[in-house]
């Protein structure tokens, strides 16, 4: 695969269009022709990091903040520029996401609803207009299938490409229902006779498949069914619009104490401390979350009166309005909030592109070490 085709992989998982307009997100770095075999994934893109690429015989990058922010007017192999210039001479590029993992469905704002416990999370601001109006390109597949075959077909479509949606695959719809045909010259019926009206038991089958697997999918369910003609309808999938954003907020789904929150959110983010602001003790009911920095979120959380809310971050100012407030604020530091999301983002790319070897780097930390004094 080439660093253009493991791009197009990553925006099936996450829209691009999904960032902020203010960020800097897609290949940064590199030759969108080069091969790739290997794929580093990492939250910054550090000299331990591009050291442990260059060990590895990385080929891609994949990076959660943009190694560069803004115009760049000279890359030198000392100073700020140090990483990049290293990177160019060794060849490996570097693909950003950014915001558009925050924002997107199953991203880390979503993985943070989930740790506590948030049910129908919706987002708290910076809204983006979600990807359309086709939705990149995904069509519905409806076959018609008699009943002992409904296995054979769904399993050999399934194979080809079809059923992934988000974080599931397989996923398909049947409904039992009644077929007719009249069999006339020259047909070669798999039931029935010709000349002769037949009533079958058939069952409606669906589901979703992505543009470019369209062909492959139709060709494999062809093969699989028995019928010399299969009845089958393709139907362009349509965005019905909507607004997605930074953050999340919601009602847990069974109230849960303080205590029991802050040892689920070390248990799955790693963090090692977290600095904790407002009342320690506590019932959580409602609870908003946001990666990285989202602090002037805070007064939407405040105004939408959550009892917790999730971050890595706060200015001081934030964290007193927070205090006066009654709100709790649990800070994780910056990229604890956020490193986490790297296996999970792992496990989807190496479904898009299975024959990749894809690393979560062991270099990339939090510049923060928190210790007693």
């Amino acid at each position: 695969m080439k660093v253009k085709d493991i791009a197009a992989a990553i925006e099936r998982i996450v829209p691009l269009e999904l960032a902020q307009d203010w960020d800097n997100v897609g290949l940064l770095v590199g030759d969108a022709g080069r091969n790739v075999k290997r794929v580093l994934l990492t939250i910054d893109v550090t000299a331990a990091v591009v050291s442990e690429a260059k060990k590895l015989k990385t080929d891609l990058i994949v990076s959660y903040h943009p190694i560069i922010w803004d115009g760049l007017k000279k890359i030198m192999a000392d100073g700020p520029t140090g990483a990049v210039y290293d990177l160019i001479r060794a060849g490996i590029s570097v693909f950003s996401i950014h915001t558009a993992l925050d924002t997107v469905a199953g991203g880390v704002n979503d993985g943070l609803a989930e740790i506590l416990g948030i049910e129908n999370s919706i987002p708290l601001g910076d809204y983006v207009d979600t990807p359309g109006p086709p939705m990149a390109g995904t069509y519905k597949l409806v076959v018609f299938v008699p009943l002992d075959a409904v296995s054979k077909v769904s399993n050999a479509v399934f194979a080809a490409g079809a059923g992934m949606m988000g974080n599931y695959s397989h996923c398909g719809f049947a409904a039992e229902g009644t077929g007719t045909f009249l069999p006339l010259a020259g047909a070669k019926p798999a039931i029935g006779s010709k000349g002769k009206f037949e009533k079958v038991p058939e069952m409606r089958f669906e589901t979703i498949v992505p543009g470019d697997k369209l062909d492959a999918v139709i060709a494999a369910m062809r093969k699989a069914h028995p019928y010399e003609m299969p009845a089958f309808d393709v139907f362009e999938q349509c965005n019905p619009g909507g607004k997605l954003g930074l953050g999340r907020i919601g009602k847990l789904a069974r109230p849960t104490r303080m205590e029991t929150l802050v040892k689920k959110i070390k248990a799955a983010t790693g963090a090692k401390a977290v600095g904790i602001v407002g009342p320690r003790k506590r019932l959580v009911r409602k609870a908003a979350v946001c990666a990285g920095t989202c602090g002037k979120i805070i007064d939407k959380v405040i105004a939408a009166k959550a009892d917790l809310y999730l971050t890595g971050e706060l200015k001081h100012h934030q964290a007193l309005a927070a205090q006066e407030a009654g709100l709790t604020c649990i800070c994780l530091s910056h990229t604890v909030s956020e490193r986490f999301i790297l296996k999970k983002f792992a496990k989807q790319l190496k479904k898009q592109a299975n024959s990749i070897t894809i690393r979560v780097s062991k270099k990339d930390a939090d510049p923060f070490r928190w210790e007693n004094l």
